[in-house]
This record gives structure tokens, C-alpha cells and sequence, in this order.
């Protein structure tokens, strides 16, 4: 009986032995999968520049979750590196550039910045009590705050001597990735090697038995989200140097790239496991997937539901490794032979990724180049019908041309536009058309577009220090003027009015806001009342209008810097609407075009953004030809009103 079960043993022992190394290098898989698959689904992956793209793509988030990685190790979560990046980054900017602090000093403000705002974090957890998540939940609220206050909301030009941070070394290996690895073998060795590293463990697999046993948990979790806190500010200063500008808005969001990153790479939530290398796989796989999206054109939304559906899995993948008995990601805890056959994996890894993907590479080897010229629209957002029209536009004009289109959407992120222009770089495309988020923000991505040789046309907005072939834009601040202009005729030059500004930060915003002061200072009649965001958005727009109602229930006019935010003015309103009190927004959308004619929107300044995607893709087309394109070409904005909007076409 005895022999018969030790022969079964023996003869499963190899599928048990395969089985176990899945599960235990589940995230390590899972990229080489990502990479093979997406090797054989696009020619332009597997190529020197846009692997450097990925691994600069990653690099963000990476250093990021190294941090998180600390925490999470320990038991705990961290909602605020994010904005705790951004705020270190404008810091930085703020005091080097408006303030002529040395910039060594102004580094070391920013990375103090870091850790100030992980000890309040420790300080709440560890002392206060509060749970982590609402802890630093309330850290990315103040973080962003402040950030939006140093700045005024607009973004601060980065010191050229830390923008270095952002270039390349010798013309190829980009800087960020170089930052990325050795934050990382920092990471590592904090995990690995030191008394910190191994009370996170003993933290996050049983806080009262570490407690009990001697360690300071308190101490240690100020330490833990200082770390973290730090880990956030060099994040934020990469990012920054990437942008040339530190943004206020910047890495919104970027929080829940870092923990997915932590997740993915095999660390638990519940505490206790998890390793540097491991979140490093993590990153790399959310860039991979991000890039090689873009370069198969598939849709900014369904991007989002893919990382979804991969992050699911990963914590799937926790739970069965945990079931079946996987061996823990714990670093530093394993044997010298342990760690010996984890170099042996990752290098067999390694090798059967190249063989594999070096044979799909032929897939592409006889692929011949389409007759038909590719153009790349970088959209900064299509969560608003304006920029949706723009697509609209160049697709219909795209199609009439015989042109292959590729849309991305940057969902108003500076630093993911910055991507997706890398991406339209490395990949070869013929010609590219850029919305910019920012203009300062997109002035690198430009200017390697430039360096390749690549013609690039803006539209609507331009971008700073950089050359495009031509700019197809309407006027904002012109517009603006004449926003303002209209609601101060119709109230007879005098009455109160409020003042609904764009997302902080933008470049829209920032132009219509000069637009509207420059036209009301013709109307001295005209008192403003109050100026308030509500970020391009109509449920915003809604609360803060409802809002401001209760303080100012006199109100007579609002001047919008969208329709969407006029639309939810209107709702708040309700029957005041297109009565008591006149609304102007700016636009021009289908829905805004609607409320004209309905009476409750006074005025919509139009600027014909289906008009704006046609002539952006019919310069970019004429550029790549060689033909003569003007630099400036303005698509006139146009006051719809109630008697001009039958004829109005945008």
C-alpha cells in the first residue's frame, strides 16, 4: 500500500511541480502571455522604441507601488500617493521657478513634502485610529487641495535641471526607466534586507502577535507610510519632468493603478505577502496592456473594462494560490536555494519569451506597409459631446479621404496623452493630430514626434514650446469675450451674474476665463457675484450652481465655460431658466443647441467642432503630402441664440 501511494506521488510529481510554479509566479505568466499575445497581434509591439515606451509608460506607477507596496505589505492601504506625487511636484516647481529657491533645496521641499504627508497618514492610523482607508482618503483630498492652492490652478514650468529626469541617456535609454529600477532594488532591499522590512511582514500577517512579540507597530506604521510618502514625491517628480510642467491634476487617479500594480504582482490585501519584483510585474503588465491597446486601437473605454476584468483575475489568482498552498510571496524569507530557483524561473522566463516572440515576430517579417496613410487623433477626452463631434468630424473626413483614423482618448490626463503620443511615435504613423490636455504638458511627446520626422497638427488647442504644422483652432479667448459680451447685452449691461469655470489646470479653462474677465471689463454694470469649477461637467455643474443659489439667490446671469456645466446650471435653476435668470454656455453641443431652442439656454457660443475635426485631418493629410498648410487656421465662433440656431450647423 505504502509503495503504491509513494509511486502515484512520484508519478503526479511533475504536473504538481508545474501546477506550483504557475501559481507561485502567476503574475510572471500572465506577462509573458500579455507580450507573446501582443507580439502576435501588432507588428509595431515588438520593437526597440516602444518596448523603451512601455518601460517608461511603467515607470510612473511602478515607483508609485513600490511604496503602496510597503504599505500593503503591512496590512494597510494607501488612497493618497496620487496627489500626494502631484503636490511634491508642485512644490517643487513652485519654489524652485516663483520663489528662486536653489533647486537641490527644492527637491529636498518636495521629497519633505512626501514624507510629511505619509507621517499625518501614519499619525491618524497609527494614533489616531482611524482606518487606513478613510486616513489617506482624506490625505488625497487635502494633497490635491493644496496642490490646486500653490499652483492657482494652473500648471508651473519645471526646472530644466530636474526636467533631465524626464529625457533620454545617450539619445535611447530613457531616464525614467533607470529611476524605476533603482527605486525599485531600493524597495527590494528595504523588504528584504532591514528591521523595517521585516516588521511590515510581521505587521501584516498578525499585528497583536507582532505587538505582543515586542515591535513597536505604531513607530513602524509612521515609518511604513513615511516611506510611502516618499516612494509618492519621487513619483511625482518623474512624472513631472516627463510633462516639463508640474500639473495641479496630475496623476488623478494613479492611486488605484499603484494598488492594482501591488495586487497583480501577487501581494495580498489581507497583509503579509508580497515583494518588489512582483509590483514591478504588476506595473509592466498595466503598461503592457495600456500600449499594446493603443497600438490595436481599441477603444480608451474598453481599456478600462480589460484592466478591470485583469485585476479581478489577479485577485482570483491570490485566493486559489492561497487554497492550494502556493508559497507565500514574502521576501527575504526564503532559502539560498529558494532564491536560487526564482533566478532559475525568471531566467527560463525570460528565454522562452524571446524564442516565442522572436518566431511570432515573422507573423509580421512579410507584412507590407497599408496603401492607405495612418493618422493618429490623440483626443484629451470623449466624456464630453464637444470631443466627441471633433471625432466625429475627422472620422467622416477620414473616411472621404481614404485615410486610416486611430482614435485615443487621454480622459483629461496629461501623462497618459503623453503615452499615447509615444505610442503613435514608436508605432510608425504617418502623420498626428493632437488635442492637448495641457499645452505645456504635451510639449515632449510634440517634440519626439518632430525628431521623427512625424508632421503634427493641433486642434483647438495649441501647444507650447514645441512645433506643429499647423494649429486648427477656435479662438477661447475670444469666445470667452463674446460669452460674456452676450450676457451682459441681454441683461441691458447691468445685473448679477456667476461665473462657472473649466476643470483647474486645462488649457480651455484658463483661455475662457480670460475671455470672460476681458469681456465684462466693457460692462462695469456687471458684478460678479462668484466664480466656481465645476470641471467641464454636468452633474458638477448641477451641485455647484444649487450651491451657490443658497448663497446668492439674486443671481440674474451665468456665463458656463461648456454647455455640459450650462445644462446642469439650467437643472438647477429649474423654472428660473431662460426667465429670471439668462445662461450662456460654450460649445455649441447637440444638447446645448437643444436648450437653445427650447429657451431655457440663452446662448451657446458655438465653434463648430465637427467643422474643427474635418480640417484638422485634411491639413494633416496635405502636411504629410508635402503640400503648403497654415500655421493658424481659425474655424470662426459663432453666438447661437434662439434666432440664429435653425441655420446653425456645427
Amino acid at each position: 500500500m505504502a509503495a503504491e501511494t509513494l509511486k502515484s506521488g512520484t508519478g503526479a510529481g511533475g504536473a504538481t511541480a508545474v501546477r506550483r510554479l504557475l501559481l507561485d509566479n502567476g503574475a510572471l505568466t500572465a506577462l509573458i502571455v500579455l507580450v507573446i499575445a501582443m507580439s502576435a497581434l501588432s507588428g509595431d509591439f515588438l520593437t526597440t522604441d516602444n518596448l523603451l515606451n512601455v518601460g517608461v509608460q511603467a515607470a510612473v506607477t511602478a515607483i508609485l507601488a513600490f511604496g503602496v507596496t510597503f504599505v500593503i505589505v503591512s496590512a494597510g492601504i494607501d488612497l493618497s500617493v496620487g496627489s500626494v506625487a502631484a503636490l511634491s511636484a508642485t512644490v517643487l516647481a513652485w519654489s524652485a521657478t516663483q520663489h528662486g529657491v536653489p533647486v537641490v533645496l527644492a527637491v529636498v521641499l518636495a521629497v519633505a513634502t512626501g514624507i510629511a504627508a505619509g507621517l499625518v497618514n501614519g499619525f491618524l492610523i497609527a494614533y489616531g485610529k482611524l482606518p487606513p482607508f478613510i486616513a489617506t482618503l482624506a490625505m488625497l483630498s487635502v494633497a490635491r487641495g493644496l496642490s490646486l492652492v500653490i499652483s492657482e490652478g494652473s500648471p508651473i514650468a519645471f526646472p530644466d535641471s530636474v526636467s533631465h529626469l524626464g529625457d533620454t541617456l545617450g539619445g535611447w535609454l530613457p531616464v525614467p526607466v533607470l529611476v524605476m529600477v533603482v527605486m525599485g532594488l531600493i524597495a527590494a532591499f528595504v523588504l528584504g534586507r532591514t528591521y523595517i522590512g521585516r516588521s511590515m511582514y510581521a505587521i501584516g500577517g498578525n499585528e497583536e502577535a507582532a505587538r505582543l512579540s515586542g515591535l513597536r507597530v505604531k513607530k513602524q506604521k509612521l515609518a511604513i507610510y513615511a516611506l510611502s510618502g516618499v516612494f509618492a514625491a519621487a513619483a511625482g517628480v518623474v512624472l513631472a519632468s516627463r510633462l516639463s510642467s508640474a500639473q495641479p491634476q496630475a496623476a488623478d487617479g494613479y492611486e488605484l493603478d499603484a494598488i492594482a500594480a501591488v495586487v497583480i504582482g501577487g501581494a495580498s490585501l489581507a497583509g503579509g505577502t508580497g515583494k518588489a519584483s512582483g509590483t514591478l510585474i504588476g506595473a509592466l503588465i498595466l503598461a503592457v496592456l495600456r500600449n499594446g491597446l493603443n497600438l490595436l486601437s481599441v477603444s480608451a473605454f474598453w481599456q478600462q473594462v480589460v484592466i478591470g476584468v485583469v485585476i479581478a483575475l489577479a485577485v482570483l489568482l491570490d485566493t486559489v494560490r492561497r487554497k492550494a498552498g502556493a508559497t507565500p510571496m514574502a521576501a527575504g524569507t526564503g532559502s539560498g536555494g529558494g532564491k536560487g530557483r526564482q533566478a532559475a524561473t525568471y531566467g527560463l522566463a525570460a528565454v522562452v519569451t524571446v524564442v516565442i516572440v522572436g518566431a511570432t515576430s515573422f507573423l509580421h517579417g512579410g507584412n507590407s506597409s497599408s496603401a492607405n496613410p495612418k493618422v493618429g487623433l490623440a483626443l484629451s477626452t470623449l466624456n464630453n459631446p464637444f470631443f466627441v463631434q471633433i471625432q466625429s468630424g475627422a472620422k467622416a473626413e477620414a473616411k472621404k479621404l481614404g485615410v486610416d483614423l486611430t482614435v485615443t482618448d487621454a480622459q483629461n490626463d496629461a501623462s497618459q496623452q503623453a503615452n499615447q503620443l509615444q505610442n503613435f511615435t514608436s508605432s510608425g504613423l504617418d502623420s498626428i493630430i493632437v488635442n492637448p490636455v495641457d499645452s505645456d504638458a504635451a510639449s515632449n511627446s510634440v517634440k519626439a514626434a518632430d525628431k521623427a520626422k512625424i508632421p503634427v497638427i493641433a486642434v483647438d488647442r495649441g501647444v507650447n514650446k514645441a512645433t506643429v504644422d499647423a494649429l486648427v483652432a477656435s479662438d477661447n479667448v475670444a469666445g470667452g469675450e463674446l460669452a460674456a459680451k452676450a450676457v451682459a447685452e441681454k441683461l441691458g449691461g447691468t445685473g448679477k451674474i456667476v461665473i462657472l469655470q473649466g476643470q483647474a489646470g486645462t488649457s480651455a479653462a484658463r483661455e475662457r476665463a480670460e475671455g470672460f474677465a476681458k469681456g465684462l471689463k466693457a460692462y462695469p454694470g456687471i458684478q460678479v457675484l462668484a466664480q466656481q469649477p465645476a470641471d467641464f461637467d454636468r452633474t458638477k455643474g448641477l451641485d455647484v450652481m444649487s450651491n451657490l443659489l443658497q448663497a446668492h439667490p439674486d443671481v440674474q446671469g451665468v456665463i458656463a465655460a461648456n454647455d455640459e456645466m450650462a445644462l446642469g446650471a439650467i437643472k438647477a435653476l429649474g423654472s428660473k431658466a431662460g426667465k429670471s435668470v439668462q445662461v450662456v454656455g460654450f460649445d455649441g453641443t447637440p444638447d446645448g443647441l437643444t436648450a437653445v431652442k427650447n429657451g431655457t439656454l440663452y446662448a451657446s457660443v458655438a465653434q463648430q467642432p465637427s467643422q474643427l475635426g474635418r480640417i484638422a485631418v485634411d491639413n494633416a493629410l496635405k502636411a504629410l503630402q508635402g503640400k503648403k498648410v497654415e500655421k493658424t487656421v481659425k474655424v470662426p465662433v459663432k453666438v447661437v441664440t434662439k434666432e440664429n440656431v435653425a441655420g446653425f450647423s456645427g
